[in-house]
Order: C-alpha cells, then structure tokens, then sequence
C-alpha cells in the first residue's frame, strides 16, 4: 500500500507537463521585437502603466496629420491599406494582417491609401499622464 501511495502523485509529476501542453489553446505569435518600425529601441515612459486599447477606422484618402507617439504601441491592420511617412526615415506600407511597433517619439503621418476604409488595432503600452499621441 505505501508503494502504492508513493507511486500515484509521482505519475501525477510526469503526467503534468504533457497535459499542460495538450490543453492550452495554440498561440500564434504575430510580432515579437526589440525596436520600432524604424529600428529605435523600445522604452516605456516613466509612471503608472495604463494600457489602452482602441481601434482606429480611417476613410480612403484621410490622413492622420503629422503627430508622435510618447508611448510604445502596437498596431495590427485588421482592414485596408495605410502609407505612413517617416521623414528622413521613409515611407512604409502597411496592409491588412501586418503587425507593427510604431515610431516612438518620432514625427510621422499616415494616409489610407487603400479603395476602402483602414481599420486598425492599436494598443499602448503607456503610463498615467503620458499622451498616447502628440499631434503637431
């Protein structure tokens, strides 16, 4: 009987890693980096984290304006086609299903240069009182 009791939670141990990895759903990873779209090094701004979460949806042929980002943010196109300006750094196009860290405290604009509507997914990765976004 005691081999018994020794035996079951020492199966239990070995089971565990393969039901833990039979069971959690499968992840596919759609960006994972260091640096933004144009090579600058990822910081996050100094306070409380806050995350926000929005979708922006853009008509053909509008524009952003010129603007900068204070907190990191993440953006996956869920429709459309957008064409962002860098400045010196160049110009970027982005379609339906690209994933991007945008520009960090760089001045940039984008303009839905697509036939229909862009919507994109943004999340920042900000801080309490920090702006997500600087319009120029």
């Amino acid at each position: 009987m005691t081999k018994c009791l020794i035996a079951v939670p020492a199966l239990a141990l070995l089971a565990a890693p393969g039901l833990a990895k039979d069971s959690y759903p499968p992840v596919e990873v759609l960006l994972q980096t260091e640096t933004t779209v144009i090579g600058q090094p990822i910081a996050y701004p100094k306070g409380p984290a806050q995350i926000t979460v929005a979708i922006v949806t853009m008509q053909s042929g509008q524009k952003t304006g010129w603007h900068l980002h204070e907190a990191p943010l993440t953006a996956h196109m869920l429709e459309g086609e957008l064409t962002v300006d860098y400045g010196a750094d160049g110009t970027r196009v982005y379609r339906e299903g690209d994933t991007l860290v945008e520009a960090l405290g760089s001045w940039h604009q984008g303009t839905n240069t697509g036939a229909g509507i862009a919507r994109i997914f943004v999340v920042f990765a900000g801080a309490v009182g920090t702006p997500n976004t600087v319009a120029e």
